[in-house]
């Protein structure tokens, strides 16, 4: 649990950075995500998922 709750912190670190260093560009992206379709955006979500998962388990293995 202690592994998943540094992880997530990571995230926010890392998150909090890049709109604390570039604002414009985030917010462009963040439109952008806005436009792409649904099913679009859960198959870049389910291929991140498994990438991070896979990246772990080499990582951890």
């Amino acid at each position: 649990m202690t592994d998943f709750l540094t992880a997530l912190a990571l995230v926010l670190v890392i998150e909090g950075a890049l709109y604390a260093l570039f604002p414009g560009p985030m917010r462009r992206a963040v439109e952008r995500v806005l436009s792409v379709p649904e099913g679009q955006l859960r198959t870049a979500g389910l291929v991140a998922a498994a990438l991070g998962v896979g990246a772990v388990w080499l990582l951890r293995g």
